[in-house]
C-alpha cells in the first residue's frame, strides 16, 4: 500500500510540473531522498509538425501509388533478355567470359519491375533476383538485389538521365572476409528500345579502390 501511495504522489507531481512550463525539473523526496524525475520538456522539445487535412493526404496518397513516365520506362524493359558477360575477378587479369538471361516482368499494378538474371560465375551456376522501383515520393529509382552467391542484400538508389538514356545506381555490398560495407555502382544504358548494356562497379576488398568487375551487353530475345 505504502509503494502504491508513493507512485501515485511521483505521478501527481510530474503532472503537475508538465503543467507548468517553466518547470524542467521535479525534486520528489521520499524518505528524505531526493530524486530528480524527468517531465516531457525533457523527452520532447522540438514543437509538434503541423496537422495534414484529410484530402491533401489522399492527394499524396494518390500521387505516391500512381505508375508514371518512370514506372513505364522501366515497362519497357519487360521481356527476356540474352547477352554475352564479362566478369574481372582481378582487373589485371582477363576477364571470364560467359553467357546469361535476364527475364523481367511487371508487378504490382505496374509499379515495380521483378527481374530474374541466370548465367555462370567461375564455372559455377549463378542465379540472381531484382526489383527496380521508381519511388514517386523521393523522386529516385531503389534497386535491391539477392543471389546465390551471397546471403547478404544489395541495395541501391539512383536517378535516370533522359539525354544519355542512362541510369546510375550507387549503394553498397557486404565484403564477406570483414563484414563491412563496400560501395558498388551500377550503370543500365539503353542502346536502344531492343538493346542495353550494363556495368558494374565496386571496391576492392584489398583497398586497390574501385574497379570494374562486370560488364555484359544484352538484346531482347524476339
Amino acid at each position: 500500500m505504502k509503494s502504491t501511495i508513493l507512485f501515485f504522489l511521483g505521478f501527481l507531481l510530474i503532472v503537475s510540473a508538465c503543467k507548468n512550463p517553466n518547470a524542467d525539473k521535479v525534486n520528489v523526496t521520499v524518505n528524505s531522498d531526493t530524486t530528480n524525475v524527468d517531465t516531457m520538456a525533457d523527452v520532447a522539445n522540438d514543437p509538434p509538425a503541423a496537422p495534414v487535412d484529410s484530402a491533401t493526404m489522399m492527394k499524396a496518397w494518390e500521387a505516391f501509388v500512381t505508375p508514371g513516365p518512370m514506372h513505364q520506362m522501366l515497362a519497357k524493359g519487360a521481356g527476356t533478355w540474352t547477352g554475352d558477360v564479362m566478369m574481372w575477378m582481378d582487373p589485371a587479369d582477363p576477364p571470364e567470359t560467359s553467357k546469361a538471361t535476364i527475364t523481367n516482368k511487371m508487378a504490382l499494378n505496374g509499379l515495380y519491375q521483378l527481374g530474374d538474371y541466370k548465367g555462370t560465375m567461375m564455372g559455377q551456376p549463378f542465379e540472381g533476383h531484382s526489383i527496380l522501383a521508381y519511388d514517386n515520393a523521393k523522386k529516385e529509382f531503389v534497386n535491391t538485389w539477392i543471389d546465390n552467391m551471397g546471403s547478404g542484400v544489395v541495395i541501391m538508389r539512383g536517378t535516370w538521365n533522359d539525354g544519355t538514356k542512362t541510369l546510375s545506381l550507387k549503394g553498397t555490398q557486404t565484403d564477406p572476409v570483414t563484414g563491412k560495407d563496400l560501395s558498388i555502382r551500377e550503370e543500365w544504358k539503353m542502346i536502344d528500345d531492343n538493346s542495353f548494356m550494363m556495368t558494374m562497379y565496386g571496391d576492392s576488398p584489398m583497398g586497390e579502390g574501385e574497379h570494374k568487375f562486370m560488364e555484359g551487353t544484352f538484346k531482347r530475345k524476339m
